[in-house]
């Protein structure tokens, strides 16, 4: 296999890494002492998050008895830890022992756990709870069903993940991707637009760098998964605070900064070229700092000298600054950026390597994101917790295509497009635990909008203007939930989410439930369903639409929210206290779909994981259409212990709409099929376990997308790519099969700890089609391929 010039810069970069690494790893090994760092962390109430003092805690895994009690503000701190796993077990008077997975103790970086304890219901011995259900449960204790807890150590973990979370959730039960060089999250036969993004509770429009409006994927992430804590990802049928979302919801959330020590890190790989630091302001402040910054790997190769075909220009930051105070609560600052643009010119290639043999297009793309928020904690009361939040969010997309051909070689204007979008948001959240059995959330959120939209493109020999204005509007929401503990072993939840839209008046009142049977110690059972809806992507509102008396007016402007309705049952059976499997089953309708009158196979919840929305087809929509998503999911797991885990997961769905003409069709992403195999070992390299070496499979096989061909005859005789509508969704893309493989040595040394890592994904099917497109002039339709064999490496110190 030949690689182009990107693939060889990298391997080249990567032996170099490996040698040095390598060098580094095997020097001093027999001389060098037991190595010891330190476990630290916080006991928290599971609902109100409010401290635990003199929580006990020990460490579980050794001869020696070593133990603690929390501070009066719930921190605990373990000392002089030998490197390597262990596991602690937290004790509370009147809560739920809580039993901690592994946790990874290295040197050179201090390991910090937060520690969730349930208040029982009863303190019978006969109905007393082990922690053993914490590792899989979530994170929000409203969430029932169709939820899983993931750690950030399985974002680096996981083969194929790239340390991105997106990639990494592409592994859960239910959960499908796009293509390769994107992390879509495509959620039971949804389309991605329909996942929200959120971190630490605040809403975020796409976190990828290369973003397109309206999308939630993108090649590279602007997230950055050394800030980020153990989050949830909820794959239908949530809870009452998550709303204008049909999908999903990814509620990241990124941890504090140590507040004990300055630490640092240093990190070259796909990424790019990363430093960070965290740590106190001062030695006496409990206050903290977390700081991240990222810079594209291949544009600092390029100054180099290095002529690289591709070069993807990005940079992003991360930031979090944690202030408690004595009496006033806690501040956050939290923040994050980044810029990115790219440049795919054909007109430098060689004829031969053009999108067609006699046509070429010049593509420059780039998108901005910036997102700053403030938020305040206080205990008003000892069971009452108020939470106020501040932010601002910005994005910007922009994006110039050129053509020409082998005639006419000069480039001219054939589509461009520049959004700009600012929303100021403000929310308030209160939360009351009245007693162990019931508890109460509620909360409000005002944001607000400006936008300005301007995009167009060469149609029929003149150009078509999509959308040219500038647009205000504002968004509403409230809930409230309740959550009832009949015993230690059943609780149910009831909710109440409402929005209103005041562009149009657009309005929601949708109710929520769910129940949690623990059926006994290994077995239990969960439910959950409700409605939920999702206002459109913003720029679909003010497209534009030409009429042929020459009106231009913008029809959309009434568009209502697309609604669904959604029920989820799941069965979990813990079959030891690391292993589980679980089965669950789903049915969601939706309703109030935008479909379009003159193409009545359109629909606009088919768009969302490409590079761009389709607006040319988009505009005079009305809410007519409809849709179904059924499905049974399985998910076999063995939690990280002795060195080793694994996780199986297989999805079988059904996934299709109605458009105006009311015929039932094929969703785009509705591939029937998903399954996925990723597991890992790893080995333990000295008696003073001063080494670890690591080994990841993963493995993916799903069935095709369902896509429109094109009306070639249409396209040659209009000059256009022009769809054969007729046959929508109908034919399929071959199945999709990838393996990929992760290598990795850690090093410890005394003050410091090395680790490299190397990434290789494998394409076993080069039938493996990503997109197509026609040339309109001879007929001639390409097929675009996904990612062949790839190596991805990264290499980090922390000290």
């Amino acid at each position: 296999m030949s690689f182009h010039k990107n693939h060889r810069s990298t391997f080249i970069l990567l032996c170099i890494l490996f040698t040095i690494h390598w060098s580094l790893v095997t020097g001093h090994t027999f001389s060098q002492p037991i190595l010891r760092q330190s476990i630290k962390g916080i006991v928290l109430d599971q609902q109100t998050l409010s401290p635990l003092p003199g929580a006990t805690v020990i460490l579980i895994d050794i001869d020696s008895l070593v133990g603690t009690v929390s501070d009066n503000e719930g921190h605990f701190r373990l000392e002089r830890i030998p490197i390597g796993t262990h596991r602690i077990q937290v004790s509370y008077v009147g809560y739920a022992t809580y039993e901690s997975p592994d946790i990874i103790v290295s040197s050179g970086k201090e390991s910090v756990i937060t520690v969730y304890l349930k208040e029982k219901v009863l303190t019978a011995k006969e109905v007393e709870i082990r922690g053993r259900y914490q590792k899989y449960q979530p994170i929000n204790r409203m969430a029932t069903v169709s939820v899983r807890n993931f750690s950030v150590d399985e974002t680096f973990r996981f083969a194929g993940s790239y340390n991105d979370p997106a990639r990494m959730a592409q592994n859960f039960a239910g959960v499908t991707s796009g293509v390769d060089n994107r992390n879509d999250i495509i959620v039971r036969g949804n389309s991605p637009m329909g996942l929200q993004w959120r971190l630490d509770d605040m809403e975020i429009p796409n976190p990828n760098h290369f973003a397109a409006v309206g999308t939630t994927g993108g090649p590279v992430t602007v997230l950055n998964n050394n800030l980020l804590t153990n989050s949830d990802f909820f794959s239908g049928a949530f809870p009452a605070q998550y709303g204008n979302t049909v999908a999903g919801v990814f509620d990241l959330r990124m941890r504090n900064g140590n507040n004990d020590r300055r630490e640092y890190w240093f990190e070259i790989g796909w990424n790019g070229l990363e430093f960070g630091t965290e740590g106190p302001f001062t030695k006496k402040s409990p206050a903290s700092y977390l700081f991240a910054y990222r810079y594209s790997m291949l544009e600092l190769i390029s100054y180099l000298g290095i002529n690289l075909n591709l070069v993807p220009q990005y940079q992003d930051l991360n930031v979090k600054f944690t202030i408690p105070t004595r009496k006033a609560g806690t501040f956050t600052i939290t923040g994050m950026g980044g810029l990115s643009y790219i440049e795919l010119f054909d007109s430098e290639k060689s004829q031969e390597r053009w999108m067609f043999p006699d046509y070429g297009e010049n593509l420059a793309n780039g998108s901005n994101l910036g997102v700053f928020g403030v938020t305040h904690q206080i205990m008003v009361a000892p069971k009452t917790r108020w939470k106020n939040m501040l932010y601002i969010v910005g994005s910007k997309v922009y994006t110039k295509i050129d053509t020409f051909s082998n005639v006419i070689t000069t480039p001219s204007p054939w589509a461009g497009e520049r959004t700009e979008e600012i929303k100021l948001s403000f929310s308030s959240q209160i939360f009351r635990k009245f007693s162990p059995k019931n508890s109460l959330d509620a909360g409000i959120f005002v944001d607000y909008f400006w936008m300005s939209f301007a995009d167009s493109m060469m149609w029929k020999g003149s150009f078509l203007v999509n959308t040219g204005s500038n647009e205000q509007m504002s968004f509403l929401r409230a809930f409230t939930q309740w959550r009832h503990a009949f015993s230690n072993r059943f609780s149910i939840t009831t909710g109440l989410f409402g929005s209103l839209l005041t562009l149009n008046n657009s309005q929601a009142l949708e109710p929520r439930l769910g129940f949690d049977w623990i059926i006994n110690d290994r077995h239990s059972l969960n439910f959950g369903t409700g409605l939920y809806s999702q206002m459109q992507p913003r720029v679909i509102y003010f497209l534009l639409a030409h009429h042929p008396d020459g009106n231009i007016t913008q029809p959309n402007l009434e568009m209502d929210f697309t609604r669904s309705w959604q029920v989820a049952v799941g069965y979990n059976y813990l079959l030891t206290d690391n292993l589980r499997f679980k089965v669950e089953t789903y049915y969601q309708y939706l309703y109030d779909i935008p479909v379009k009158r003159s193409i009545p196979e359109f629909a606009l919840i088919n768009q969302g994981h490409e590079f761009f929305l389709d607006r040319q087809y988009a505009d005079s929509l009305i809410n007519l259409g409809s849709g179904e998503n059924y499905g049974v999911e399985f998910t076999f797991e063995r939690f990280f212990k002795k060195n080793y885990y694994f996780l199986l997961t297989a999805s079988l769905f059904n996934s299709t709409y109605k458009g105006y003409d009311k015929i039932e069709r094929n969703s785009a992403f509705n591939v029937n099929y998903a399954m996925n195999a990723v597991g890992g070992y790893e080995f333990v390299v000295g008696k003073r376990k001063w080494g670890i070496l690591s080994f990841g499979l993963r493995a993916t096989w799903a069935g095709g997308n369902p896509y429109i061909p094109y009306d070639v005859t249409a396209s040659m005789a209009t000059g256009e790519p022009i769809p054969d509508w007729n046959r929508a969704y109908e034919p399929r893309f071959p199945s999709y099969k990838r393996i990929a493989f992760r290598f990795g040595i850690k090093r410890n040394m005394p003050k410091y700890n090395l680790e490299f890592l190397l990434d290789l994904q494998y394409r076993t099917n080069y039938t493996n089609i990503a997109l197509q497109r026609i040339n309109p002039k001879t007929g001639e339709i390409r097929y675009y391929f996904q990612m062949g064999f790839f190596p991805m490496g990264t290499w980090r110190i922390q000290f």
